[in-house]
């Protein structure tokens, strides 16, 4: 007998009665499990950190870096399917790429944003295509100022001052609530964000921390 799940599943196009795309929430899933990763903007800059789940530990930690440069002011952290983020990573560094060449001037963050969630979206059209299994999240500073943006595998975005995602993002998040500040100066900043992991963590690893930092020059 086949189940109402089973039913809906079947096409990924297909809404559930109550309005719910399974395969978005499927991927949603994957994100859940992943690294727990972390952006927040202080005065002067943002920083994204991530802390590297790993279930060996003959893995050399420096191969499985988690953030990575899409210019050299814009960084992007990802939790999920790390061969999802390969690709669009990938594909952010092309755009970033391709605008500097054709109008001579850096890509916003989020015209760039906007650019990868539609690619995202798309994913979540049609028959034989499945939505990406991350999440993406871009930080950087262009001549609009200091940002910070999360995508979703539907395709949407938000822009925070303070985000995280992945495994135990949920005490992660509280503690932001109820501790952040904007006005942390760059050591303040890397400090809460590492007393945020180690909240999550009571048994934390220094080689297992990933952290990268943006500045206004």
């Amino acid at each position: 007998m086949e189940s109402f799940d089973d039913e809906y599943d079947y096409d990924n196009t297909t809404f559930s009665p109550d309005g719910r795309l399974f395969q978005v929430e499927y991927a949603r899933e994957t994100i859940n499990k992943g690294s727990t990763t972390l952006g927040l903007k202080y005065c002067n800059g943002v920083l994204l950190a991530s802390y590297k789940n790993f279930n060996s530990s003959l893995i050399e930690s420096s191969t499985a870096n988690k953030i990575k440069n899409i210019d050299d002011e814009i960084i992007c952290s990802y939790v999920g399917l790390s061969a999802d983020a390969r690709l669009l990573i990938d594909y952010s560094q092309e755009i970033a790429a391709n605008y500097k060449m054709l109008y001579n001037e850096k890509i916003s963050i989020r015209e760039l944003v906007e650019e990868i969630c539609f690619y995202k979206h798309l994913f979540t059209l049609y028959n034989g295509l499945r939505p990406f299994g991350l999440v993406l999240i871009y930080a950087g500073i262009d001549n609009k100022g200091v940002h910070l943006f999360a995508t979703d595998p539907s395709g949407s975005f938000l822009r925070y001052k303070a985000i995280c995602e992945g495994i135990k993002k949920d005490i992660i998040i509280r503690y932001f609530e109820k501790h952040y500040d904007d006005k942390f100066n760059k050591d303040k900043a890397i400090k809460f964000a590492i007393d945020s992991i180690k909240k999550a963590n009571k048994k934390f690893i220094k080689k297992n921390l990933e952290i990268i930092v943006l500045e206004k020059k």
